[in-house]
């Protein structure tokens, strides 16, 4: 095991920890809540396996589903994330593409960049839980919950990406 496989383990471990730890039961005005164990998936390097990619994102969610009991729930979300974001970075891809072992953060991309990277995708994983947990009897309710949540975690995400700069 190498260097950087140790740094991604523990990274994972870290971004779950504050998930369960610190974030389960923090919610504003109970409408928006942060999930910053997606972070995790998103920091991935770009050229990652796709089924690689997939089983983390799988894992990532079973493992906050069994903290929060919500039986499959952050893995669906979680595993759809992980199917769009090669697409996504596919679609987003600069002309002179990307330099090979980099990760798409803050600190290796730009901040426009890194924000038309994370928005979309987790506008639609929380949409993916928002509405798999509630169904769509109250939409518009729920997509203030699905907005405020996106906007709140990526919030807390970048302020994760300057905190690990320095």
């Amino acid at each position: 095991m190498n260097s950087r496989s140790i740094i991604k383990f523990l990274t994972f471990f870290l971004f779950i920890g504050i998930q369960v730890i610190i974030l389960k039961n923090l919610a504003l005005y109970n409408v928006a809540f942060c999930f910053i164990y997606i972070g995790f998936i998103l920091i991935l390097p770009i050229e990652i396996n796709r089924m690689i990619l997939l089983g983390i994102g799988f894992i990532t969610g079973f493992t906050i589903d069994i903290f929060y009991d919500s039986m499959g729930i952050h893995a669906a979300a979680t595993v759809l994330l992980a199917f769009i974001r090669p697409y996504w970075i596919n679609a987003i891809t600069p002309q002179g593409g990307y330099e090979i072992g980099g990760s798409p953060t803050l600190s290796q991309m730009k901040f426009s960049w890194f924000a038309s990277f994370v928005l979309p995708i987790i506008f639609m994983h929380h949409f993916a839980i928002f509405y798999i947990e509630g169904g769509f009897s109250h939409f518009f309710f729920t997509l203030v919950k699905v907005l405020l949540s996106t906007i709140f975690t990526f919030v807390v995400l970048i302020i994760a990406q300057l905190l690990s700069r320095k």
